[in-house]
């Protein structure tokens, strides 16, 4: 309900078109929608679907702030985690999802990344739990400069071409 704006793509601040978003609708497509400006703070993925009270759904304390399209992606999927900063500590390269990287590996954090191929999720928690993070390509090595305090991931789940 009220005034709506339709994007299509990245969104890096929705302020000046609506003072708040409390709820959205995707047509087509996946996103992520934060509740900070230039894709900061929390992250939330959303699919294909109306979300018309997403704050009690997942919690979120404000409003969608920035938002950023997520691409179809066909491909393998590659990614490699370290244990420590800066590609630190024990590695492991992964090719599909995992809930556990305590029970898989024997890992007991995960605090930088280097994603070869395809889009993941990182979440907080074990069993795709907690707050969520969005990876696309690149190296990632130190999760705290990217605003996350705490800076460790417990499970990580790729974001495949079923969600469209």
């Amino acid at each position: 309900m009220g005034r709506s704006y339709e994007c299509s793509s990245d969104f890096a601040d929705m302020s000046s078109y609506l003072s708040r978003c409390h709820s959205c609708r995707v047509e087509r497509g996946c996103f992520m929608v934060y509740d900070r400006p230039n894709y900061m703070g929390n992250q939330y993925f959303m699919r294909r679907g109306e979300y018309a009270d997403y704050m009690s759904m997942f919690g979120m304390s404000d409003c969608i702030r920035s938002c950023r399209m997520i691409p179809m992606y066909r491909g393998s999927y590659r990614m490699r985690i370290y244990e420590r900063e800066n590609f630190g500590g024990q590695m492991y390269e992964m090719m599909d999802d995992c809930d556990n990287i305590m029970d898989r590996y024997r890992m007991n954090n995960c605090m930088s990344c280097h994603v070869m191929d395809g889009h993941w999720l990182m979440y907080e928690q074990p069993h795709y739990r907690g707050r969520m993070m969005y990876m696309r390509p690149g190296e990632y090595r130190n999760f705290m400069n990217m605003g996350w305090s705490g800076a460790r991931f417990m499970s990580m789940r790729r974001i495949m071409d079923s969600y469209y």
